[in-house]
């Protein structure tokens, strides 16, 4: 049989931040979810300071893909070179490098070249398709890049934890069946759920979010909020996050973790947060700065977790006081 032909595709950018910086994101995968639209969870197998394993999930044309990449990171050439089974087509790989080159000061030019040398002829990811993915993913690299003066006001990181004695079986069948929230949760309205896949989950929250305070999108409808869940049951974890969030975030990613110990566990809903400068305003009011979205971000979606992390404490706990009770204890 013939071979298949390699294709191939090499693109360069020029990108308005240092080039440590652009290498810096490119070598910090864990952060990607929170910087780089398409990337839902990334996650490190292993890592001998040089060569590392990444799980990666992407959402992308309504579709939630995984794969894995191999990557060697070099710092002192701000290069990064990859392998990546290739979601598309099972068996295949993407094979390429990140380079990134200063370009005068605090400029870069950033180039990324990849190849698939195995796709069938009338794979719908050919050269073009392959030219299209690298183009994206050097738009959405710059967009991120170019804020990076700016990531420490606009970057947020918080978490919402919660003692509970009672089994981590019924605390994650709580947070698992966000179908059921509607009936129980006081800031969900409405919500629909596909899971094309077991532990795979596509949901639409309509969580009032436009009524207080966070704007909803031109296509997002009254305030429905699509999200994104992983869900890793025998790791006690569930991994979020939203498509299209409400201004003023421009990324809101997280994860629901069971730490089980001798007595119950501890629940812990972590939220990271990217705000969008251009929707401040719009979102807030006149002169609105980044410490007001902050503070208004922290305190509502950290209102929202306690509401959830609250209920599932009651689901999990109430059997316990049944059981206690009819045992001839006093239930509290």
């Amino acid at each position: 049989m013939p071979s298949q032909p390699v294709r191939s595709v090499r693109r360069t950018v020029r990108v308005a931040a240092p080039a440590h910086v652009v290498y810096g994101m490119l070598a910090d995968a864990p952060r990607w979810p929170v910087l780089l639209p398409s990337y839902v969870h990334v996650e490190r197998m292993d890592f001998d300071g040089a060569r590392e394993t990444l799980l990666a999930w992407e959402f992308q044309d309504g579709r939630v893909c995984s794969s894995r990449l191999r990557r060697t990171l070099r710092p002192q050439a701000h290069r990064v070179d990859f392998e990546q089974d290739d979601p598309a087509w099972p068996g295949d790989t993407v094979a390429g490098s990140w380079s990134v080159e200063p370009d005068g000061a605090g400029r870069s030019l950033v180039t990324l070249w990849q190849q698939t040398p195995n796709a069938p002829a009338n794979a719908p990811a050919g050269p073009d398709g392959l030219d299209a993915d690298a183009a994206g993913r050097l738009a959405r690299l710059r967009e991120a890049a170019e804020r990076w003066d700016r990531l420490d006001e606009l970057l947020l990181a918080f978490e919402e934890r919660m003692r509970i004695e009672g089994p981590a079986e019924l605390v994650y069948d709580f947070l698992y069946r966000v179908e059921d929230w509607p009936e129980l949760l006081p800031h969900v309205d409405g919500s629909s759920v596909r899971e094309d896949r077991p532990g795979t989950q596509v949901v639409v929250l309509d969580t009032g979010a436009a009524g207080a305070g966070f704007t909803a999108g031109p296509d997002d409808g009254a305030a429905g909020f699509e999200t994104v869940r992983l869900c890793f049951p025998h790791a006690g974890r569930i991994v979020f996050k939203e498509t299209a969030p409400p201004a003023p975030l421009t990324a809101h990613s997280g994860e629901w973790s069971l730490l089980p110990d001798e007595s119950g566990l501890t629940v812990v809903c972590t939220h990271r947060v990217l705000l969008g400068e251009e929707s401040l305003e719009a979102a807030l009011g006149a002169g609105a700065l980044p410490v007001d979205a902050r503070r208004q971000v922290r305190e509502r979606l950290g209102r929202e977790s306690r509401q959830t992390l609250l209920l599932a404490k009651w689901h999990a706990e109430s059997p316990v006081r049944r059981l206690r009770q009819g045992r001839g204890g006093s239930g509290r």
